[in-house]
């Protein structure tokens, strides 16, 4: 018998952290007798007078929004991180380790209408969305003692959104995350072994085998990794190796709101439901010295699994020894390309 990484199991290398994951293709046909989440077609308004993100409309901690009309950035009213917490650190015979942290939060409203996401705005309001990220970006890294700066959003109640007005988060901290520690590693050391960002090759041979790429256009490309852990997780990955989203130019502005509304229209298209996700950039560290290594990429990890009811849980093996999956990204790419690029509700009008 020949292997055949669609029918056997193996483990796939994630080259950006150095971790396995194992995928079990001939799983994918067992039935299913677990969790079925509720699928909640709710139609909101386009305002609403007890939301804390509208347009002027009073948030939690007392502050009155304005009445934006574009997209709108402020301090988390609840930071995980504070800019005032005192330095200091904790360790008790190198058991007992702790050190202080502080950041900057922002929040990031995308649109002052309630009622829509990313792949129902205008694309003319997601470039908006783009240059206020790079706004916030630039104005973040102006403090020389911020070391990274993480863009995110997470979409929908079953990722624990704590509200559905559309809005993501910026936290900036004094020092490099753990999966950005990894990530910079392994850009590092391939960086120093080839001369060329290990994306720019990785994105190169994608390109050429077309089996993980869902969508591009001139400057960017989304396809499931090939090392992918959620059943449909992909990246976007810049086509010219830059390191931050301040380095995009106009042109490259447009191109990633263009493509963030066509994955993302995708995406609500594949089952027919508003997609669930946590979403985020990684690019490379500020105030940090030189990362010629890092090569901008967003990553998208959404749970659900066969359709709009079944989410993916991350239990058992994968909590204890290393992530796993049934769905191949051959598969999950395949299905994302054929969805179609007209969003479901209008399609319905």
């Amino acid at each position: 018998m020949q292997f055949n990484i669609i029918e056997h199991p193996h483990k796939r290398l994630n080259i950006l952290t150095g971790e396995w994951i194992l995928v079990s293709p001939h799983r994918n046909k067992r039935p299913w007798q677990g969790k079925v989440e509720l699928n909640s077609i709710t139609e909101r308004p386009s305002y609403d007078a007890g939301c804390y993100l509208c347009p002027g409309n009073e948030r939690a901690d007392g502050s009155k929004n304005p009445d934006y009309n574009d997209p709108f950035a402020f301090p988390n009213d609840y930071a995980a991180l504070l800019t005032a917490s005192p330095d200091g650190m904790l360790n008790e015979e190198e058991l007992l380790v702790a050190e202080s942290q502080k950041g900057i939060c922002k929040v990031i409203c995308f649109s002052p209408f309630h009622h829509l996401t990313l792949p129902q705005m205008d694309l003319s309001d997601i470039v908006k969305v783009v240059a206020l990220w790079q706004q916030e970006f630039t104005a973040l890294a102006a403090n020389k003692w911020i070391k990274y700066i993480q863009i995110f959003e997470n979409k929908g109640d079953i990722m624990g959104c704590s509200n559905p007005h559309p809005h993501g988060q910026i936290w900036s901290l004094n020092s490099i995350p753990t999966e950005l520690q990894k990530e910079t590693e392994c850009q590092l050391n391939y960086y120093q072994k080839h001369g060329k960002s290990l994306l720019s090759n990785y994105l190169a041979l994608e390109l050429a085998k077309a089996e993980r790429v869902v969508c591009e256009n001139e400057h960017f490309v989304a396809l499931v990794p090939f090392w992918a852990v959620w059943p449909f997780e992909t990246m976007i990955i810049a086509k010219r190796h830059v390191q931050t989203i301040i380095d995009f130019t106009a042109a490259e502005k447009i191109a990633l709101a263009e493509i963030l509304k066509k994955l993302t229209i995708k995406y609500d298209n594949l089952f027919d439901t508003s997609f669930p996700y946590s979403a985020g950039m990684h690019q490379a560290p500020v105030n940090d010295g030189d990362h010629a290594e890092w090569h901008w990429h967003m990553h998208f990890y959404p749970p659900l699994l066969r359709n709009a009811t079944i989410k993916k849980f991350m239990v058992g093996f994968e909590m204890l020894a290393c992530a796993q999956r049934d769905i191949t990204p051959e598969y999950a790419a395949d299905q994302l390309k054929k969805a179609a690029s007209v969003h479901y509700k209008e399609k319905a009008v």
